[in-house]
């Protein structure tokens, strides 16, 4: 049979299959990824470790450690962590990137733990970006990362495949960031939500490994769980210049002597001779097909304040809109090729007065490199306030973050509402030239005329029979059914930060009766004084995207809500509940009969009347109908029964414990 790319790897990785079976999408497997990365939340995953009664690391060689995201954070409370997280690094022998050396994803590939051919996870919704490295990157969450320090595997849903071709070449001003703001803006119903994305068509060749990294780090934004790209020519290239930096030696304090990154030219050729294995197949089966011409990609910002609204540098910058902050930052755009862009055009120029232009590079190997070729000093020369290496403001942490009423322009990957700072703050996306180009004018601002251009793209999603709905076992323990009243947050696309702040992410000392006080305060502040619990919330599409902090799940379920019914879920969110034995299940249904009969929303959480959900029939009883859901799989009832994946992997440490006295 026929195999996608994403099916091959996915081959590779999976442990304990009958030995002619054939991975499908769809298919449940236990997979043992080459690497699982963590970083500042590697301090919550060591006492989940520790609960699931593990006392050593199954393979040291499989974690890595990435310090990065609240590194300007320099209290005691917060290095007292570092310091733990380095501490349990030398006891286990793993490797350990501390503070400074650079955001975590990039780390991954820099040093070359991301492979062709090869299954990375990271607890970080971001690991997207190993795609750029035909590697299948996939985010996990902090319950799987225990587990895969315990145990080596992790259980995954393969899913459904997507491919995107692009043809023709990019104009000249026009880059990776553009192509995938172009894709987040032209295809933003859903088309690939929970999808992996296979880049493929000579339209790739023209794309730099730092293009690559941006659109595949941003699949994710689009709603993907996957973007790949091949292993061609260019990637070719790339990882020859890697085995080079490796085999002269990496300045002092890039890694531990003993590290376990890093391969040689002779892996590069090997893999390279080798490569067809990683062509999908001719007959390979997509549920998407989708296409877009990149000559006909110009520049574009998103926003504000979502990824999914896509307007013109033509049509904005008539607007002229005022910034008051400009950032260059981010796993997404903060490479080299980003930075010499933005130092090319604010080369011989100053800042807007009242424009604040803070830049970081992706690592402290970027900002060398850009300090060698004088890029790094144009920047600083034009009045950009520098930060060190790392997440940051990005996430709403440390210096320069957004206050109510202000507008800016950033080359991060996410713009939600809260995200950056104030909730009450304006951000739009853009690429790393869109960013200097309106630090410099004080208004969002092209960096050369383009005129508009009409996208040129196609789409075609593959038939699929209905799925049958009916009675189906509910195991013991798991409840026949639910009642409560239904709480209608009429909003697609509610994203983690709506839920659960990121100002709150990395606070591990917050208690369940503290993490309920601030449930949705960037969506409704008001929600907390209508809610009680026993409520079950109802949203519409793509709930949960965003961010994979577990918290935007155990946050509801320490509220007393019983379960969220949404039309869509992203796949990391859904992941997380069930780790953590919440309950969550689409019924896009139920979300159309409440807009129906309640009209436009008058207020961000409504409440709707009493619901039922009777899970052993698969309904919802709500205003005198009943309403057919999907029926919740054996796999997803015995987590749930079992109080989540910590638990069940505490199982089998006990078992295998038991099996070795």
């Amino acid at each position: 049979m026929a195999q996608t790319l994403v099916e091959k790897i996915a081959q590779r990785h999976a442990v304990g299959i009958d030995p002619d079976q054939e991975i499908r999408a769809g298919d449940f497997v236990t997979i043992r990824p080459k690497h699982v990365m963590t970083h500042d939340n590697t301090g919550a995953v060591m006492p989940k470790f520790r609960q699931i009664g593990a006392v050593r690391i199954h393979d040291p060689r499989q974690p890595v450690f990435a310090v990065d995201h609240d590194i300007q954070n320099h209290t005691p409370e917060n290095l007292g962590k570092y310091a733990k997280i380095a501490a349990f690094a030398r006891e286990h022998g793993i490797d350990h990137y501390p503070a400074g050396t650079g955001i975590g994803h990039q780390v991954m590939v820099e040093q070359g733990y991301v492979t062709p051919g090869s299954m990375v996870v990271a607890s970080d919704s971001h690991s997207n970006l190993y795609g750029a490295a035909c590697c299948l990157g996939t985010p996990v969450v902090r319950t799987d990362a225990a587990g895969i320090w315990a145990t080596g595997v992790t259980w995954w849903q393969v899913p459904p495949v997507a491919r995107c071709r692009l043809s023709g070449r990019l104009r000249p001003g026009v880059v990776g960031k553009d192509v995938i703001v172009a894709l987040c803006g032209l295809f933003n119903r859903d088309e690939v939500l929970n999808h992996a994305v296979e880049f493929v068509g000579e339209g790739v060749s023209c794309l730099t490994i730092d293009q690559r990294m941006s659109i595949a780090n941003m699949t994710t934004e689009w709603g993907a769980l996957v973007g790949i790209f091949p292993f061609d020519e260019a990637l070719r290239d790339y990882l020859l210049g890697r085995a080079a930096y490796f085999a002269a030696g990496r300045r002092p304090g890039d890694r531990r002597p003993d590290s376990l990154g890093g391969y040689t030219r002779d892996d590069v050729e090997r893999w390279w001779a080798e490569r067809a294995a990683l062509d999908p197949d001719d007959e390979a089966s997509y549920a998407v097909e989708l296409e877009l011409d990149l000559s006909s990609v110009i520049p574009h910002v998103l926003g504000p304040n979502d990824v999914k609204t896509m307007v013109s540098l033509p049509e904005i910058e008539t607007k002229r809109v005022a910034i008051n902050k400009a950032w260059l930052l981010s796993c997404v755009n903060a490479r080299l090729e980003d930075l010499d862009a933005a130092a090319h055009i604010v080369r011989g120029r100053s800042v807007s007065p009242g424009v604040e232009f803070y830049v970081a590079a992706a690592s402290a190997d970027v900002q060398a490199a850009a300090e060698a070729n004088g890029s790094w000093q144009a920047l600083l020369d034009c009045g950009a306030r520098p930060l060190p290496p790392g997440c940051g403001t990005c996430i709403g942490l440390g210096a320069g973050t957004i206050k109510a009423g202000e507008v800016g322009i950033s080359a991060t990957n996410r713009n939600f509402e809260g995200r950056m700072g104030d909730r009450n703050g304006l951000v739009y996306l853009g690429s790393p030239a869109v960013v200097a180009a309106s630090a410099i004018a004080g208004y969002i601002a092209a960096p050369t005329a383009f005129q508009s251009v009409e996208p040129r793209t196609a789409f075609r999603a593959a038939t699929t029979d209905a799925r049958s709905i009916g009675a189906v076992e509910v195991i013991e323990g798991f409840p026949t059914a639910v009642r409560g009243r239904a709480l209608f947050l009429d909003r697609d696309n509610l994203n983690t930060d709506g839920i659960y702040a990121g100002k709150h992410t990395y606070n591990d000392a917050m208690t369940p009766e503290q993490m309920k006080a601030v449930v949705f305060e960037n969506y409704d502040p008001e929600f907390r004084a209508l809610a009680r619990p026993g409520d079950i919330v109802v949203a519409g599409r793509n709930f949960g995207t965003g961010s994979s902090r577990e918290q935007a799940a155990t946050a509801l379920r320490h509220f007393g809500i019983p379960c969220v019914i949404a039309g869509s879920f992203s796949e990391t969110y859904k992941r997380n509940a069930f780790n953590n034995g919440f309950v969550v299940f689409e019924c896009p249904e139920l979300v159309e009969r409440l807009r129906a009969k309640l009209g436009p929303a008058t207020a961000a959480t409504v409440a709707a009347g009493d619901l039922e959900v009777d899970y052993q029939r698969s309904v919802i009883r709500w205003d005198g109908r009943e309403i057919a859901f999907p029926p919740l799989s054996p796999v997803a009832q015995e987590l749930v029964v079992a109080g989540g994946a910590e638990n069940v992997v505490k199982a089998r440490v006990k078992a295998r414990l038991s099996a070795s006295t």
